[in-house]
């Protein structure tokens, strides 16, 4: 069962689990931060990252629309559109 979250609720998860799961420092997750220019993620953690936030919102992002996510605002905003 999914939950409404808000903006900031849902990018201060994002930000745990960047830190957390793939050991990005803290201060360089920002909302422009570009996922794989700026953080260093790769297919692999895309598709690890995806799989995570889906347990985080019961939601499944598509395929289509995931590979047209590029920064961490684009994330936060696709997770806010999914739990509308």
């Amino acid at each position: 069962m999914s939950k409404n979250f808000t903006y900031n609720e849902i990018m201060e998860k994002l930000t745990d689990i960047l830190v957390d799961d793939f050991e990005i420092e803290r201060s360089l997750v920002t909302p422009e931060a570009n996922l794989f220019e700026d953080l260093e993620l790769d297919s692999i953690d895309a598709v690890d990252l995806a799989v995570k936030l889906q347990y985080f919102t019961d939601k499944k992002i598509a395929p289509d629309r995931f590979k047209q996510i590029r920064t961490v605002d684009d994330v936060a905003k696709t997770i806010a559109e999914l739990l509308e």
